[in-house]
């Protein structure tokens, strides 16, 4: 037997609601399957198994609020000992009519009464299960939920209903589900209903509620004043003559596609990745007391949100992967760091993390380091700037590079042979 507990998704992390499970009793779950989706205060994270078995019973019902490391989820090797997915977790709304049990016949309905197809479907026993994730999305997308079809009967999930809602996401909302049968109810006297004196000021309204911004925000100002009281920060900064690299850009690509285009951002990443991969020191965790090397770069990418959030996923093996494949994966990490679709590992992995804030303008930028990280890199915008090159003075592009380091891990010196090393692999970037 093994647990499958809430996994700690970063060093901001306490606890987690879990929105969705996508296994259930009876399946087979190896090493890296992602088994459900967890809400933590930045954004909904997919979150992979890190233990092999077959799901025996599932614990904690979607929409639940647990802190890290209670047990979410019980793996055995007996298949036959699992439950029927009849058994697993639903809510209280899901079970009132049981899959197993046979439809019971709805009231008569009056002589004058019309059944059309909308009734007649309304009428039908409500036993697929759906989660509350989905449940949630078919509300904000319009989507009928006794439209949506699923295989084996299996639970309704956020992804049917995103699939349901695409081909026709203009569609007006669908008609309410309960029978239209307005007589008896619409000619009782209005003024016999007690509703209006009830003290509907006591229950909280979401103005009243911290907004999930306002959450995101309270865990990351945890987290930074937390680093900034316990870590001794050490600034660098140097300028970096980018003419090389924007010019082999220029000429790479010209003759491709512009989605085969890359940008200067991905020299950049793979310039600091193989310096760290170079400067073991900079790559790695200060953990109980003392510094643990990273081992592979997993190179963290600082992404802004909506609403003001920030996330760092990591890029893995960033130094190790050629240029290409860095570029595509760094699109693709921002494109779902901003749909919410990230993997628990690539919040949970990075060795050390850079910012750009250059398309925003900003020319300099000194990072706050993410423990328990030792090092946080910042590139700014790219500027036109005097220069001189052999003695003679021209125009050229260049940025400021900066460096956040960990004073318990490395110093001023390593610190400046390691910019010194980025700027080396950006004057020759056909070597990237």
């Amino acid at each position: 037997m093994a647990d499958f507990t809430m996994p700690s998704l970063g060093a901001d992390m306490d606890e987690g609601t879990l929105q969705e499970w996508l296994v259930k009793p009876g399946d087979t779950v190896h090493k890296g399957d992602v088994v459900a989706v967890v809400d933590t205060s930045k954004a909904n994270i997919e979150v992979e198994s890190f233990v092999e078995g077959v799901v025996q019973q599932l614990l904690v019902e979607p929409g639940t609020t647990v802190p890290v490391g209670q047990v979410l989820a019980v793996l055995g090797d007996d298949i036959s000992a699992a439950p029927s997915p009849e058994t697993s977790i639903t809510t209280p709304a899901e079970t009132e009519a049981p899959p197993v049990a046979p439809p019971v016949a709805p009231p008569a309905a009056p002589a004058t009464a019309e059944v059309d197809a909308t009734d007649a479907a309304a009428e039908r026993p409500q036993s697929v299960r759906v989660t509350p994730l989905a449940r949630r999305l078919a509300a904000e997308l319009g989507v009928d939920l006794r439209t949506v079809t699923t295989a084996d009967g299996a639970p309704i999930r956020a992804k049917d209903v995103r699939a349901a809602a695409a081909p026709s996401p203009a569609a007006p909302s669908p008609a309410p589900a309960a029978p239209v049968h307005e007589e008896p109810v619409h000619e009782e006297p209005v003024h016999e209903e007690p509703v209006h004196e009830e003290p509907v000021h006591e229950e909280p309204s979401p103005a009243q509620q911290p907004s999930k911004a306002e959450a995101t925000r309270t865990v990351i100002a945890h987290l930074m004043s937390r680093s900034k009281q316990e870590i001794p920060h050490y600034y660098l900064s140097t300028t970096v003559d980018l003419a090389r690299s924007l010019d082999w850009l220029h000429e790479r690509n010209r003759a491709l596609d512009v989605s085969q285009r890359l940008v200067p951002a991905a020299l950049m990443l793979k310039a600091t990745a193989l310096a760290a991969q170079a400067t073991p020191t900079m790559n790695g965790f200060w953990v109980d007391g003392g510094f643990r090397p990273g081992g592979p770069v997993h190179l963290g990418i600082a992404i802004s949100l909506r609403g003001g959030a920030l996330i760092a996923p990591a890029l893995h093996n960033a130094a190790d992967l050629p240029i290409e494949d860095l570029m595509a994966g760094m699109r693709d990490l921002v494109a779902r760091a901003r749909t919410g679709r990230l993997r628990g590992s690539e919040l949970s992995d990075s060795t050390i993390t850079v910012t750009n804030l250059g398309e925003q303008g900003v020319e300099t930028v000194y990072g706050v380091i993410y423990p328990p990280q030792v090092a946080v890199v910042g590139f700014g915008r790219v500027v036109d700037r005097p220069w001189a090159v052999d003695g003679l003075i021209g125009v050229r592009p260049v940025t400021t590079l900066t460096l956040a380091g960990d004073h318990r891990a490395t110093d001023g010196f390593t610190g400046a042979r390691f910019l010194a090393d980025i700027e080396q692999r950006l004057q020759h970037p056909e070597e990237l």
